[in-house]
């Protein structure tokens, strides 16, 4: 023999005999945006963990570059001063050191006038080309206008 259940009587598996409460529209788009919020708060707060921990990463990467810069610069200084010894063997002392200080001025002069023209030619675009270039582009919108 067999039973047969009422489909219109809710069926309460393991509820103890109370059919469950179903939330409100309204709780659950409470729910949802509250959830949402906790998760972009979530987010925010790893992404600023994170940015912290590029943060020291970068720090200690710029001060490790500086000790690097700060070291090829005595080894530099120690080569100038080998190279002025090295030519003291075959002249004074005193010409010698001459001799390596105006090649070390020869070179900044070149180093300087290498980059003061690079300078120039990464200057800002003067106030009349910044003009001409505007009017070339209000032209080309009129003639696209008008075709």
């Amino acid at each position: 023999m067999r039973t047969s259940v009422s489909t219109t009587e809710p069926q309460n598996l393991g509820t103890g005999g109370r059919p469950p409460e179903r939330p409100s529209l309204g709780e659950l788009v409470a729910r949802v945006s509250d959830q949402f919020t906790r998760i972009v708060r979530g987010e925010i707060e790893l992404i600023q963990v994170r940015a912290a921990e590029k943060a020291k990463q970068v720090g200690v990467g710029a001060a490790l570059f500086a000790v690097a810069g700060l070291m090829a610069f005595f080894a530099l200084a120690v080569l100038i001063a080998a190279a002025v010894l090295g030519l003291a063997e075959a002249l004074p002392a005193w010409l010698s050191a001459l001799i390596i200080g105006v090649v070390l001025l020869i070179i900044a002069a070149v180093v300087a006038l290498i980059g003061k023209k690079k300078l120039e030619a990464g200057e800002a675009p003067s106030a009349e080309a910044t003009k001409a270039n505007l009017k070339a582009d209000v032209d080309a919108v009129k003639k696209g206008l008008s075709s």
